[in-house]
């Protein structure tokens, strides 16, 4: 019996490593002036931001229960063993959802072969573990030793990021209006980073530059043989600040292997364009 991975649209993967290790990938609900789109099926990073700058209302939503009626059915009464990854719960009901679905459906198909498990990741912090998980069921390995391998992977994954303007945070009641209109006109960047699933600020600083510096030091304080990890690259319309991070682990730390991508529309919809993360292992 095989093993296939699943997860949802707020892992950020590029298509092609999704295409690759044939993970099944799950669309949150993005709205746009109350207009509702499938993050990345129909409504495509670059045309979010555009509508961003330009003042559009835009919100998100969970997987609806449906969703995962609908795919959880069509594998009900495969032999293959199913890993469900998903987005941190501490930020979205999708892994509630997900969980009910996968009840419900028990007393059809009791002997539904579907584990689902609440990463408290979110973005590439996701799609690295996301990845790495995909890449050992095609390798053969068995479920036991992917589930080994994805919770370590869930207690030393490292997300730290910083946006380029307030206001997105504010719209997703990260800050007040006041902190988003005075940090602002301060041109305060905030740090933050992810703890136990919640988002956590940790630094602030003045400056485009200071920020990709605090970055730094924050992978060189908290990373583990940085040369041999993957590092994950994720940003909001701001492929030259992705540039630099990327050229920098080259330089100072050896890296070589990078998963780098743009933002999707569910985590990228609450940092708005210019936002900038790095995802590494302790």
């Amino acid at each position: 019996m095989a093993v296939k991975i699943i997860t949802d649209s707020a892992c950020d993967l590029p298509k092609e490593l999704i295409n690759e290790h044939d993970i099944t990938v799950l669309p949150i609900m993005v709205y746009v002036d109350d207009k509702e789109y499938l993050d990345s099926v129909n409504l495509m990073p670059e045309t979010l931001y555009t509508h961003l700058k330009a003042g559009a209302k835009v919100k998100t939503a969970q997987i609806p229960m449906g969703h995962f009626l609908e795919t959880f059915e069509g594998i009900a009464t495969s032999e293959d063993h199913y890993i469900y990854l998903a987005f941190s719960s501490n930020l979205s009901g999708t892994y509630q959802t997900a969980m009910l679905a996968k009840e419900n459906l028990l007393e059809t198909y009791p002997e539904m072969n579907l584990e689902i498990i609440d990463t408290k990741c979110v973005s590439l912090g996701l799609g690295l573990i996301v990845v790495e998980a995909a890449k050992m069921a095609k390798n053969g390995a068995d479920l036991e030793k992917i589930k080994a391998y994805i919770y370590e992977a869930m207690g030393t994954m490292e997300h730290v990021f910083s946006v380029d303007n307030l206001d997105y945070l504010f719209r997703g009641g990260r800050v007040t209006r006041a902190q988003a209109s005075i940090g602002n006109i301060l041109n305060i960047k905030p740090i933050l980073n992810v703890q136990d699933g919640f988002l956590i600020p940790i630094d602030k600083v003045k400056g485009k530059k200071k920020r990709l510096q605090c970055l730094y030091d924050y992978a060189t304080s908290q990373g583990t043989r940085l040369d041999l990890q993957t590092i994950g690259i994720a940003h909001a319309d701001n492929a030259d600040d992705a540039e630099l991070i990327k050229a920098h682990f080259e330089t100072a730390f050896g890296a070589t292997k990078f998963v780098v991508s743009e933002l999707g529309c569910a985590v990228g919809a609450h940092c708005g364009p210019g936002m900038i993360s790095i995802f590494f292992r302790r």
